[in-house]
């Protein structure tokens, strides 16, 4: 299959490959498919099969026949190997130090060391270097995604409120689900008969329930459960102790929802997900600070932007007025006109080494000259307050949801288009 551009160096390439082989050298990886000037060998794909079947397998997927997992997976290196060129192109890399501390920050998430990480992999059949690098890969198509596609992405106030009317419930993290169920009883070995009658009989209590009937009466009525003379209610749980059977569902369903019939060893469940339990409104401790940065370079150093920075300290504890300092020596041009004006500060607004100092000071006292990764600051706390900010953190989530669908759809075209865009041959037989 050819699709694209370049053919011509393309086959150029696909030729130097075969001839860089000494007359009786060992037999070369086989070309399974050519990206513009470049090749996928047989190594690569088995290396990635390797890393793909126990994602698959860890998630319950069934894993698909040999062929089509090869197809699949072939596909897949075409469009890291296109994304590999474009960052190319583009001058994006990560270096060794950037992708250690990516491994380091996925051992610390699971409680590892960076060498109980590697054990951990390898355990799994993974060679730890294969996961190295994907790691790396993965880095590297999110920078390049990000400057390529995420900046482009526009949400307006018009599309956060829509999503809000429709999907506010989505956004509220669960800490505890109520259900309520109906049993209707069948034993494992009960003839398929009387199975399947069973069966029909909780999806007619279904029908009924989502045409407006009432669970509790049709529980005291109909279930076998325990709790059918209460109405069927199973309680409150936290999101840790929801049963097995009804954890998918905790997470998904909406309130008032009544799920499809639910097969275990004791019969079928007929459930209604009755309340939810969110998180707690958020209320913080909010600053309203104000600061005045120098940036280091070249000519300043970071013992001379210290110097000025208590210097300009001095003189606004002697009197002078800090806004028209900032005005006149800050470097961050965004607050500068403001007289470094923060406005509220919530946190995890700002960088730590700039909230620790802050958090530090007392209403109206001017902290002493620090450094961040902008550079150094001085900054004055001028009030503090508790602040109820449930309301905004809803709206940050629907932006944050939107943008994501947004970026999906867009990184899918992306990818389509350098697919399109680039020519690409097969040498896999197709499968029959």
């Amino acid at each position: 299959m050819v699709i694209g551009r370049n053919r011509g160096a393309s086959l150029l390439a696909a030729l130097l490959v075969l001839a860089a082989a000494p007359a009786g050298a060992e037999r070369l990886d086989g070309i399974v498919a050519v990206v513009n000037d470049e090749v996928i060998v047989e190594s690569e794909l088995a290396k990635e099969i390797n890393l793909v079947v126990p994602q698959l397998e860890g998630r319950g997927t069934q894993v698909p026949p040999r062929e089509v997992l090869e197809r699949q997976v072939i596909e897949r290196l075409i469009l890291k190997r296109l994304q590999i060129q474009e960052a190319k192109r583009l001058g994006i890399e990560v270096d060794d130090a950037t992708l250690t501390q990516a491994l380091e920050n996925i051992a610390n998430r699971n409680g590892l060391t960076l060498e109980d990480l590697r054990v951990a992999v390898e355990a799994g059949g993974i060679r730890f270097d294969d996961f190295r690098e994907d790691t790396r890969m993965q880095i590297l198509t999110s920078r390049l995604q990000s400057q390529e596609i995420a900046k482009n992405i526009q949400v307006t106030d018009q599309e956060v409120a829509r999503f809000l009317e429709r999907e506010a419930a989505s956004l509220i993290e669960r800490t505890g689900v109520r259900f309520s169920h109906i049993l209707i009883a069948v034993d494992e070995d009960t003839p398929s008969e009387v199975v399947d009658k069973a069966q029909q009989k909780a999806r007619d209590l279904v029908r009924q329930l989502r045409a407006g009937a009432d669970f509790a009466a049709l529980a005291a009525r109909d279930s076998d459960g325990r709790q059918a003379l209460e109405g069927g209610d199973l309680g409150w749980f936290s999101m840790g102790e929801v049963p097995s059977l009804l954890q998918d569902l905790s997470r998904t369903m909406a309130k008032g929802e009544v799920s499809e019939p639910l097969r275990s060893p004791s019969g079928f469940h007929v459930v209604k997900l009755t309340d939810i339990k969110g998180s707690e409104p958020e209320v913080v401790t909010q600053t309203n600070a104000r600061h005045i940065l120098v940036r280091t370079n070249e000519l300043v150093s970071d013992a001379d932007a210290q110097t000025r920075l208590a210097q300009l300290r001095l003189r606004i504890i002697g009197g002078d007025d800090f806004a028209t300092l900032a005005r006149s020596h800050s470097e961050d041009t965004g607050t500068a006109l403001r007289g470094g004006d923060l406005g509220w500060v919530s946190p995890g607004d700002t960088v730590p080494e700039f909230e620790k100092a802050m958090d530090a000071l007392a209403p109206k006292d001017v902290s002493q000259p620090f450094k961040s990764t902008f550079g150094w600051h001085i900054v004055q706390v001028l009030e503090r307050r508790r602040q109820d900010t449930t309301e905004e953190a809803m709206r940050n989530k629907a932006r944050a949801a939107i943008r994501q669908r947004k970026a999906d759809e867009a990184t899918d075209l992306w990818l389509r288009r350098l697919r399109d865009e680039a020519y690409v041959e097969m040498r896999v037989e197709e499968p029959e």
